[in-house]
């Protein structure tokens, strides 16, 4: 697995990645299929629109194996906390502990600049909830579609 700045050669890829990891939630609507991938053409552009502007000094990385794109990591590093703006692997990549090496690597990045790292996370959600909870994040609070997670960095213990 490596991580890449991502391209504008890969805005086809994170498309149709976003696609994948939203199409399920829109289905019980019943729309057909076309119009199903405009709703979500639309959603993609706006939430790249979105994560562009309002954190344009953030990384947007690509999570690849065997070069071939699998997941992506938005990752802003700046203070008071490093903020984990996007995480997703390609549904035939979870659950192979691929998602909490890239938290664990944040968490470590974030770390060694005496940060803490956070999150939110979409109510319902629940598998990614119980994730973050094993990596140590907190529920900090509850917003009208996502809740606020938050990892604080351990203290280094002091020695004598």
């Amino acid at each position: 697995m490596s991580l890449r700045a991502a391209r504008d050669d890969d805005m086809a890829w994170l498309r149709r990645h976003y696609h994948q990891r939203r199409a399920a939630e829109f289905a019980p609507l019943g729309w057909p299929a076309a119009a199903l991938d405009a709703f979500l053409d639309q959603q993609f552009a706006l939430q790249h629109q979105h994560y562009t502007r309002y954190y344009a000094d953030a990384q947007f990385l690509i999570v690849e194996r065997d070069a071939a794109p699998i997941g992506r990591l938005y990752l802003l590093r700046r203070a008071p906390e490093h903020l984990l703006v996007d995480i997703g692997l390609d549904a035939n990549q979870r659950g192979q502990g691929l998602g909490a090496a890239l938290i664990a690597a944040a968490q470590d990045d974030a770390a060694a600049s005496g940060r803490g790292l956070r999150l939110h996370v979409e109510h319902g959600n629940d598998a990614a909830r119980r994730l973050y909870q094993r990596l140590g994040f907190e529920h900090e609070e509850n917003l009208p579609t996502h809740a606020a997670m938050r990892w604080r960095a351990r203290e280094p213990v002091a020695t004598d």
